[in-house]
């Protein structure tokens, strides 16, 4: 049964019973892509760079996560922009999301191959064109198909996926640390199933016959680029509370391989196992705080405040390892941050839909959003990268909080929503 006919309408409006196969369908459909990405990106793809090159190994992390910034930033608001305005008997989210599958198993079997850092820098390039095809378009299927007075509950389910994540996607990595092509491809797999259950679940279908307004001159541009007109004020600064948010999270998770083998001298072996710990600590903190975070928000109309004290609460996690060079400090961060993220990802995306300047282009709109979870897996690990190298490892953790704690102030400045 297609959700938007049973629950709601194009327009969003209110029906009595609750989305489940669409709140599930994107909890499945986001964990397809992210789950892999993550654990590739933040543990598998360390883990080869070290392999080929140890010595330059924090400095070639923070080169690859520069271009695929770049790289990822433009092929988000096109494929999102694209993604707005397709037609087709499979709806206008599924061509992009079935394109960018297939896609991203080609560059996952290439990384599998590749053994020269400048192979690996043209894979993750692609890798990043071909992931975004993904990333906006299921996004945008809350804006699509969420009921108004569910939106923070459907949001909630994004949450849970995204607080799922990171702790699953380093757990099931940490796991073939020394058998790193093993780990890519059991990944593939997973990508498959989770996204063609998603797929299934939102029961996306055909949207013939829909009217697309046709762009000329500054329409066509404005489709293309970051919102100008409107009311982008609270866009912007939630964009931005949400960039300086991730940054922080990467700041450490970027680096969280070499935090407990460089930073506290662990072997390889006790790094593995510390890492899986600290996962577990995450999934179970996210998980909790993200399911009831979206009901709350519901209930208590409350957007802005839950997310702004999220963000000062992963504050005070990120800073945490910097009392001492030992793993419990990295536990307390899992503890923290991990209460954090839950919370702040089960609202996140309601209050994003709620601050979009113009419906007609939700898709690019909420991959511009959510084009700070790009950047800031790219931002935190090069500004660590500054750190590490003029002062060490301590220093970036504080440096982390004060991100927070901007980024929670910028959030408050919004006025559209409360």
């Amino acid at each position: 049964m297609d959700e938007s006919k049973g629950h709601s309408t194009p327009n969003g409006a209110e029906t009595t019973k609750f989305p489940f196969r669409l709140g599930f369908g994107l909890l499945f459909g986001l964990l397809g892509w992210l789950i892999p990405y993550l654990g590739v990106n933040s543990t598998l793809l360390p883990a080869k760079i070290q392999q080929i090159a140890p010595d330059q190994k924090v400095q070639i992390v923070a080169l690859l996560a520069t271009i695929a910034m770049i790289v990822a930033t433009i092929a988000n608001i096109i494929e999102g922009a694209l993604s707005d305005r397709t037609v087709s008997r499979w709806g206008k989210r599924n061509p992009w999301i079935v394109l960018g599958l297939i896609t991203t198993l080609i560059c996952f079997y290439w990384l599998t191959k590749v053994t020269t850092i400048k192979g690996i820098i043209i894979n993750w390039s692609l890798f990043q064109v071909a992931l975004n095809m993904m990333v906006a378009p299921i996004v945008a299927f809350i804006a699509d198909k969420a009921p108004k007075k569910y939106r923070g509950s459907i949001s909630a389910f994004y949450g849970v996926g995204m607080n799922i994540g990171t702790p699953v996607g380093t757990m099931i990595a940490s796991r073939y640390l020394t058998k790193i092509n093993s780990g890519i491809y059991a990944f593939m797999i997973f990508e498959v199933i989770f996204t063609i259950i998603g797929l299934l679940l939102v029961g996306d279908g055909s949207n013939k016959g829909e009217k697309v307004k046709e762009l000329h001159g500054s329409e066509l541009l404005e489709a293309f680029i970051f919102p100008i007109h409107g009311d982008v004020r609270d866009f912007y600064l939630a964009v931005f509370g949400k960039l300086l948010f991730v940054s922080a999270q990467f700041v450490i998770t970027g680096y969280q391989l070499y935090i407990f083998v460089d930073y506290m001298k662990l072997s390889s072996a006790s790094a593995a196992h510390n890492l899986s710990v600290m996962s577990t600590i995450l999934l179970i903190t996210g998980v909790s705080f993200a399911i009831i975070g979206g009901p709350l928000a519901d209930r208590f109309h409350s957007l802005k405040a839950l997310v702004a004290a999220s963000t000062v609460v992963m504050g005070i996690g990120v800073a945490f390892p910097a009392f001492d060079a030992a793993p419990w400090t990295m536990f307390a961060y899992a503890a923290l941050s991990g209460a954090a993220m839950g919370m702040y990802n089960s609202v996140d995306q309601a209050l994003n839909v709620s601050v979009l300047p113009n419906p007609d282009n939700a898709a690019k709109d909420l991959g511009i959003v959510n084009l700070a979870n790009s950047l800031g897996q790219v931002f935190g690990p090069i500004m660590a990268s500054v750190i590490i190298g003029a002062v060490g490892y301590k220093m970036m953790f504080p440096a982390a909080g004060l991100m927070c704690l901007v980024g929670a102030g910028l959030i408050m400045l919004i006025k559209k929503v409360h």
